[in-house]
């Protein structure tokens, strides 16, 4: 995603695991396939700065700049840049909205944004940004979140949801609602929930291991669901594949993340791309797929 494949995963804090799965890609390409048929493309800081697809019936952008908590660059106006320069106006403007009946469909643009749980500490250094209580909003479902006789907030399932639905928060008003108004224009909504977003889930990121630590990865991306859907997004997906769904969370059907639509990477071509829609999803239908060509992701919008 993406950084997917490539992307170096950090948590807010900054720190950083040591797993990169490949190069970041080049500048884009012209798209291999026919403007009316059900691809699109996502793009994030990789492509900041350089020419943007086109012919994209879709268009999915990142948020963040590879790991989470932080801004990617070319979300809104690059550097006072104008609007070409941003990866959301992209979306919104130039994407077609074409495709064929084989198809199913995308809004011209979506949202995704890098998952992660630090926990209270990493290699043994705070987490700046790691909760201490639940000031930071939301109903959460496993109780108080608490501060430790050393200051910490506790590294448990309360702290941990209330970590998620804060990287939410910051993605949207932070992140989003800047960039959008820098634009200026009513074809790119400042409205958080008039997008649909995805959780971006890989293992490239700095996750917490054992039963517990499971548990707590999975209460980080129920605080971000529960986040996006209280600002009335219209969907929340989860952009992963089951092998990296299985060391994260546990596998099996999480509570509350159930259903989900999914978006899975994982093809080499656009055939492969359309035969991986018929896969079994980690949380509910596989909904969009994914290949890379010339070092560019395409997305294919499953019927």
């Amino acid at each position: 995603m993406r950084d997917h494949w490539r992307r170096l995963g950090l948590a807010a804090a900054g720190v950083v695991t040591a797993l990169s799965l490949g190069a970041a890609p080049a500048g884009a390409q012209a798209s291999p396939h026919h403007a009316t048929s059900p691809t699109g493309n996502d793009i994030s800081y990789p492509q900041c700065t350089k020419t943007f697809p086109s012919g994209q019936a879709f268009g999915i952008v990142g948020v963040n700049d590879g790991r989470a908590g932080t801004l990617n660059p070319c979300l809104g106006p690059y550097s006072g840049g104008g609007p070409g320069t941003s990866e959301l106006y992209w979306a919104a403007t130039t994407s077609t909205g074409l495709a064929s009946s084989a198809g199913g469909t995308q809004p011209l643009v979506a949202l995704y944004v890098n998952t992660a749980d630090p926990g209270n500490t990493y290699n043994g250094q705070p987490v700046a940004d790691w909760p201490t209580s639940n000031s930071g909003g939301g109903a959460d479902p496993y109780g108080s979140c608490t501060t430790t006789s050393g200051g910490l907030g506790a590294n448990s399932s309360a702290c941990a949801w209330q970590y998620g639905w804060n990287r939410s928060s910051q993605d949207a008003n932070q992140f989003l609602v800047p960039a959008a108004q820098q634009l200026g224009t009513s074809a790119v909504p400042t409205d958080p929930g008039s997008y649909r977003w995805w959780l971006d889930v890989e293992t490239a990121n700095t996750w917490q291991t054992g039963s517990a630590g499971l548990q707590m990865n999975v209460a980080v991306l129920q605080g971000m669901l529960a986040y996006f859907q209280s600002v009335g997004s219209p969907q929340v997906g989860i952009y992963s594949t089951s092998s990296s769904w299985d060391t994260i969370t546990g596998g099996g059907q999480v509570e509350t993340l159930s259903g989900l639509p999914d978006w899975l990477p994982g093809a080499r071509s656009l055939s492969g791309a359309e035969a991986n829609c018929a896969m079994a999803g980690f949380t509910g239908p596989v909904q969009v797929t994914q290949w890379t060509s010339r070092q560019l992701d395409y997305d294919f919008a499953c019927g």
